[in-house]
């Protein structure tokens, strides 16, 4: 049986995948471990072959949200400890199609800010290193458009991609992730959670 949660101030129920284990902290921060060996990605060097479908397999707890432009924000914090650990905002539509914004932990050593976006296959673009172990990242649906942006400061906020993912008149799913697709599993911890059903006022500004 599916296990849901409720998380203040997300006006949905969130859904965690299966052998995932999230806890609401009395905070209000969302957490979990990492499962090991665990991702989100399809390969583009491997296509939409059998061996691309092994690595859906990480932990999430996502839900609908309601119609309507929204803002979904959080403070990640992984306890990085192998490449490509991280703590995810992710968007999803079905295997195919999806995104993640991503607080990753980079093959120089580096925290980083990463996105991803699967039309059938994945890419993989790094937006800036991190001085820490922790950032905000945010998801914004403008329309049939989706923004992701990240900050150093919960304040300032830098974009990361535009984009426009499934059919407009496709319901999406949002939530969080963690992953660990090398090594044995990360704590990831996702403070300060922020649901707003409000327009983002500007893209490129920093708002």
């Amino acid at each position: 049986m599916a296990v849901t949660h409720t998380v203040p101030p997300v006006p949905f129920e969130l859904t965690a995948s299966h052998d995932s284990s999230w806890t609401i902290n009395p905070d209000g921060s969302v957490s979990t471990v990492a499962l090991p060996h665990s991702d989100i990605f399809v390969d583009p060097a491997k296509g939409t072959t059998a061996n691309a479908e092994s690595m859906l397999n990480a932990a999430t707890l996502l839900g609908t949200p309601p119609p309507g432009d929204f803002q979904f924000s959080a403070r990640i914090t992984v306890d990085f400890a192998s490449t490509f650990d991280a703590g995810v905002l992710l968007l999803w539509f079905d295997e195919r199609h999806w995104a993640k914004l991503c607080f990753e932990f980079s093959p120089s050593g580096d925290p980083m800010v990463v996105s991803v976006v699967n039309r059938d296959v994945a890419d993989d673009a790094n937006a800036f290193v991190v001085d820490g172990n922790a950032v905000w990242l945010r998801v914004s649906r403008i329309a049939h458009t989706y923004a992701y942006h990240a900050s150093l400061d919960g304040q300032t906020w830098q974009m990361i991609r535009y984009f426009v993912l499934g059919n407009p008149s496709d319901a999406a799913a949002i939530g969080f992730e963690a992953q660990s697709p090398t090594g044995d599993g990360c704590a990831v911890t996702f403070h300060d959670v922020s649901f707003v059903q409000e327009t983002l006022p500007g893209l490129r500004d920093g708002s």
